[in-house]
């Protein structure tokens, strides 16, 4: 027997065939806590459970992917780990010789000896430099990734074309990302962080109960590009891959920015009396988000965010010091793309100059669609190989 759970377009299949007569007795949450799936706490979805529905979820998406439309997009260096193809080419010196392709180099000796007499072929073979033939290997590409989701507090409204929120969404489609690369590009490094006036690293197992900031006293509920950029390169600086990328994902301009020092904050203030600035406090803040959003907050000691948020506007110091930081991070080798989950096209302007200005991609898509964006993203960038 099996039981079905489902949600929106979502199915998942749990077979029960091996359970025993007892517990088959039991209500459903309780066979799961019985198998490992589940566990009675507030964290309720176990490693075991977790893996399972995001395998669930992966294959949903899967089904509706072509594979000979996925995009392509350049990456500039190559990792280590060779893949060997079916195809052989001549020997160069400095190529593997344990990649020896033996018919095609006998095959090549017996052309040569035969060209110009037919004499019988002699064992052992006189195999000479120009005869060897190895198997063509591709480079697999390494990459550290880190997707930087938007917790801001309009991300936990619903489209108008689907039942998910945006956060759901896209906890769906980071959930299955995560899967996708843990069981096919093992290699790879994917890391994952939310932010809002601050930015905080998730643990991968925490993407389930992810929720936004909601609008309150604490000011977190605004979208501050800055501080998921600088967590992002915090966290990539510690990866050894060559090939290092940010990807966005948000619904909204940016609304916040970091002052790095009293004297900025003090001109701002005599060009715009009406400025808001905010500094977190991490004692206070920390332990109360740790426990409702499962996060721990990156906050510089006394450091001060500005916040302006307009209708459709994007304040222009704000939008100076996002794009300033993402020189600066492109500048050090990371790529960084953004892709907007909204139905408001009104602030894509900025998002493409933006990504002019870092020669990076932004993707503007449906909420709904996000999963699917996401994957064929992340296998544009595997397909990608560069021949050695």
């Amino acid at each position: 027997s099996s039981s079905t759970s489902q949600q929106g377009n979502f199915r998942l299949n749990f077979n029960f065939n091996n359970t025993s007569s007892t517990a088959a007795d039991l209500p459903i949450v309780s066979q799961l806590i019985e198998r490992g799936y589940l566990v009675d706490s507030n964290k309720w979805l176990k490693k075991k459970g977790f893996l399972r529905v995001g395998q669930e979820i992966l294959s949903e998406i899967i089904k509706t992917l072509k594979a000979d439309k996925l995009g392509m997009h350049e990456t500039h260096f190559t990792g280590s780990g060779d893949t060997v193809e079916e195809n052989s080419k001549r020997y160069e010196f400095g190529n593997e010789i344990s990649n020896i392709h033996i018919n095609s180099t006998i095959r090549n000796y017996i052309e040569r000896k035969t060209k110009n007499n037919y004499k019988p072929v002699e064992f052992p073979l006189d195999i000479n430099y120009e005869d060897l033939e190895i198997y063509e290997t591709i480079e697999e590409i390494q990459v550290a990734t880190v997707y930087c989701i938007d917790l801001s507090s309009t991300m936990k409204y619903s489209s108008m074309y689907n039942d998910l929120s945006r956060i759901e969404a896209a906890k769906r489609a980071l959930w299955s990302l995560y899967i996708l690369n843990k069981k096919f590009f093992p290699l790879d490094s994917i890391y994952l962080l939310g932010f809002g006036s601050v930015a905080s690293k998730i643990d991968t197992f925490d993407i389930p109960f992810l929720k936004t900031f909601e609008t309150n006293s604490d000011f977190l509920h605004y979208t501050n590009y800055q501080a998921a950029y600088r967590l992002a390169k915090k966290i990539l600086k510690k990866n050894g891959a060559k090939n290092k990328r940010i990807v966005m994902i948000t619904d909204g301009h940016p609304s916040a920015c970091f002052i790095d020092n009293t004297n900025e904050k003090e001109r701002i203030s005599k060009q715009r009396p009406y400025s808001h600035f905010y500094i977190p406090d991490q004692k206070e803040l920390s332990p109360q988000y740790s426990k409702q959003n499962n996060i721990q907050l990156e906050i510089k000691d006394k450091q001060i965010v500005y916040l302006c948020y307009r209708y459709r506007q994007i304040d222009q110091y704000i939008g100076e010091q996002t794009i300033k930081e993402a020189k600066k991070i492109f500048n050090e080798g990371i790529n960084i793309d953004t892709i907007m989950v909204s139905e408001d096209d009104t602030l894509l302007d900025f998002i493409n100059e933006l990504a002019k200005s870092v020669n990076g991609k932004s993707i503007y898509i449906n909420p709904k669609d996000i999963d699917k964006i996401l994957i064929k993203d992340y296998l544009s960038n595997k397909k990608k190989k560069i021949r050695k």
